[in-house]
């Protein structure tokens, strides 16, 4: 049997591409210590195989104590080596005196689109749901994209224009386009809120 941390570098679906989401409200004057931490943390988790990149997202305004760090994994099992490790557990022992609540979710694939704010912890719709969704929202971005950047970008090599296509695609999807099309479909993709 072999062990389930086994580091793999073809995904498939039982060890797919995940980000961890931990949500942690942070005590009133500890901020300037929670940011320290954060950096040793993000750095301690890169030293991981499989680690692809963090986010932190930071409250919006002064009322807010909540800060989100995006973990981003190539495989589930490297997350979970992450995870189960004796550092991020010294890690995780030094935040506690700055926070005073946390929660950690996990999610795969298209499901980090589909997220909404206000329903920590939701399950992810069923998959048919996200698909149609994101065609939704896919193929008139795409077709706008197309048509803005094809006089600009029409002579140079294909390499450089779906470089660029993807990047403007990928950063209006994930900033843009889906946070939205999610709270515009909630009442079909969450029909039980």
């Amino acid at each position: 049997m072999s062990d389930p941390l086994e580091y793999t570098d073809t995904p498939n679906d039982d060890d797919p591409p995940v980000t961890a989401i931990a949500s942690r409200r942070v005590k009133s004057g500890k901020e300037q210590e929670f940011e320290e931490w954060v950096s040793g943390v993000l750095g301690a988790a890169a030293e991981f195989p499989g680690y692809l990149g963090s986010n932190v997202i930071r409250p919006s305004d002064d009322d807010d104590d909540e800060f989100q760090i995006l973990f981003k994994f190539d495989h589930a099992s490297n997350l979970r080596r992450w995870e189960k490790s004796d550092e991020r557990q010294a890690w995780l022992r030094r935040v506690q005196p700055l926070v005073h609540e946390e929660n950690v979710r996990v999610l795969t694939g298209l499901e980090t689109w589909f997220t909404l704010p206000s329903r920590p912890g939701e399950p992810a719709p069923p998959r048919y749901k996200m698909a149609v969704v994101t065609w939704i929202a896919v193929f008139p971005l795409a077709s706008a994209i197309f048509a803005i950047t094809q006089p600009v970008l029409g002579g140079l090599p294909s390499l450089i224009r779906t470089l660029v296509f993807t990047l403007i695609m990928v950063s209006l999807m994930t900033y843009v386009v889906m946070p939205r099309m999610t709270r515009l479909f909630s009442f079909w993709l969450y029909p039980n809120e």
